[in-house]
């Protein structure tokens, strides 16, 4: 009887503590200061509008989301094209950010500062205001072209919470298969 009570006691104490902790969820700040999710967004889809090598007016969609107990709203992603025989520029200013998918879109998100580093193919895009856990966020990048070679192209993303110090986190990799197709075509006959 006494062992039963005691085991009952710890489980309530166990379930309370545990439960207010799940509710709770707040980042991880280490000593120096450097700000983690406590659990980080997920890259959940990567699609593109068109697939066929050097066509004009695409647009990649990289689909995130971030979970309830994040613990602190997404400030940044960054995209870094990590293989692919083509680099990808890309136009930032037509390029933009909403809540929900591709087939699901709703409220535009304001970016603060949208970059590209070419030296080291990433795009940086920073929201502001940061995204708030809970919800799925699609990046709709738009290429000034489709790569001009066809193959794999694998596009890493990169999570940063807000903050001064934050540390990046690994989403995954994003993967584009661009094709080419033998066949010439000549929009006009011979001689005009």
């Amino acid at each position: 009887m006494r062992v039963a009570l005691l085991f009952s006691t710890a489980l309530a104490v166990f379930t309370i503590i545990g439960g207010s902790t799940l509710k709770q969820s707040q980042a991880i700040q280490l000593q120096d200061g450097t700000i983690y999710f406590a659990h980080p967004p997920r890259l959940l889809k990567t699609t593109t509008t068109y697939n066929d090598v050097s066509v004009w007016g695409a647009t990649y969609y990289f689909t995130v989301s971030l979970p309830e107990d994040a613990g602190e709203p997404l400030q940044k992603i960054t995209i870094n094209q990590r293989e692919g025989v083509d680099y990808i520029r890309f136009d930032l200013e037509n390029s933009f950010a909403f809540e929900g998918t591709g087939s699901d879109k709703k409220q535009r998100l304001e970016l603060k500062d949208a970059t590209s580093d070419q030296k080291t193919q990433t795009v940086s895009l920073t929201f502001d205001p940061p995204v708030s856990p809970g919800q799925i966020i699609t990046i709709a990048l738009k290429p000034w072209q489709n790569p001009r070679y066809e193959g794999v192209y694998l596009f890493g993303l990169t999570a940063f919470p807000a903050g001064e110090k934050s540390h990046g986190q690994f989403l995954g990799f994003g993967r584009l298969h661009f094709y080419s197709h033998s066949v010439n075509y000549f929009p006009f006959p011979y001689g005009w």
